[in-house]
């Protein structure tokens, strides 16, 4: 079987792309290894910001729907020391142009906008392979790559974009460029109930996001819809350190991420150890600086396989303009694909490249030495321009 645009994963860029390819009249496969939507949990809260994630939305023709899941008053911020005192807050998100919906809703907005059958569920790719330009007179002139998936099947593509994520496997079609740890691991905790059953701690995040600092480590959690605190516990420590934890065992892995934070204001650490869900551990990986690659016949990336950095806030926006820009390119290009990732590409690498430096300074401003007083600075001085 050939698929004339081949997608690798559904997460927010592939989904993104598939929509607005739909939107022009262009049909897609997203081949997706998990085994249904709801196989796991989509991550937190995202700040879809009104010049990337809103744009692409719009160009999806998923403005209204977007709009009816945002977390009213989820905008708001603060900074504390370990102490928890407050040193900066702002309750209305500054100018109030990026407002916050869970990835899980706006990754069902997307799903349930496309034609059934779009993405195919439990499709874990294991091999891909060049198989040059057709010569069969249907594909003459056009490359393409044949996809080899766990159940023993395979796909050939007429376009094959990568859009599965910071593992993935179709950028070294393209690159020899890896992951790397990038010093950096997040712990993850989930508190429920907040306001009956962890009074202080939901007290301490308010009503929006919540950043604890110091040089190394720091507690930032979001307040989520139905009184749930989201956390992420974020450590600076070499790859050995994270590896001595045993996170299977919840109990003594919880132990030992609080035992880094002994000082610390009792409401703050209660995010970690009142946990109610057994902390994950998230190291931090990145690609190198300034990621790009040559021009390769019928492929290319969107989305964490493009362009992996540490978190700031940016990379679903950047991962739904890398699919909605994408989409566009093709359906102006209709008749010459490689014009399309051509013109696609030429705008993604320096819009990678400048995400990528504000993402190191976000990083830090949030556990460098100047922690928490960087970031504050942040918000007070520079927030325009962030």
């Amino acid at each position: 079987m050939t698929t004339p645009v081949t997608i690798i994963g559904a997460g927010l860029g592939g989904l993104t792309l598939a929509r607005v390819l739909h939107v022009h009249g262009i049909p897609t496969t997203v081949y997706e290894a998990d085994p249904s939507a709801d196989a796991r949990t989509q991550g937190g809260q995202l700040d879809i910001h009104e010049h990337v994630g809103q744009v692409a939305l719009a160009a999806a023709g998923l403005t209204d729907e977007f709009r009816a899941i945002v977390h009213a008053g989820g905008e708001a911020s603060r900074v504390l020391d370990r102490h928890a005192t407050v040193l900066f807050e702002e309750l209305d998100g500054g100018a109030g142009g990026r407002p916050e919906v869970l990835r899980g809703d706006l990754r069902r907005i997307l799903l349930d906008s496309l034609p059934d059958g779009t993405v195919e569920w439990g499709r874990r790719v294991t091999g891909v392979a060049s198989l040059g330009d057709g010569g069969d007179g249907r594909h003459a002139g056009r490359a393409r790559h044949v996809l080899t998936f766990a159940d023993g099947a395979d796909v050939t593509t007429g376009l094959l974009v990568g859009a599965d994520g910071a593992w993935s496997r179709i950028r070294p079609l393209l690159s020899d460029a890896t992951p790397e740890y990038a010093g950096t691991t997040f712990v993850e905790t989930y508190l429920y109930d907040v306001d009956e059953r962890h009074a202080a701690a939901a007290a301490a995040v308010g009503s929006g996001a919540l950043y604890a600092l110091s040089p190394g480590q720091a507690i930032q959690a979001h307040r989520e819809a139905h009184g749930v605190l989201h956390t992420y516990v974020a450590l600076s420590r070499p790859e050995e350190w994270v590896a001595s934890i045993d996170f299977t065992d919840a109990t003594t892995a919880t132990a030992r991420v609080a035992a880094e934070f002994e000082g610390w204001a009792p409401e703050l650490t209660a995010l970690i150890t009142d946990g109610d869900t057994p902390p994950i551990a998230r190291p931090i990986h990145t690609l190198p600086d300034g990621h790009r690659w040559d021009r390769v016949p019928g492929v290319t990336l969107v989305g964490d396989a493009a362009h992996l950095m540490p978190p700031a806030g940016d990379g679903a926006n950047l991962a739904m303009l890398d699919g909605a820009e994408l989409a566009q390119a093709i359906a102006a290009h209709p008749d010459d694909i490689e014009a399309a990732l051509t013109a696609y590409e030429a705008a993604l690498f320096p819009r990678s490249e400048a995400a990528a430096a504000d993402s190191r300074e976000i990083h830090e401003l949030l556990l460098g030495d100047r922690a928490p007083f960087g970031f504050v600075d942040f918000f007070t001085g520079t927030r325009a321009d962030a």
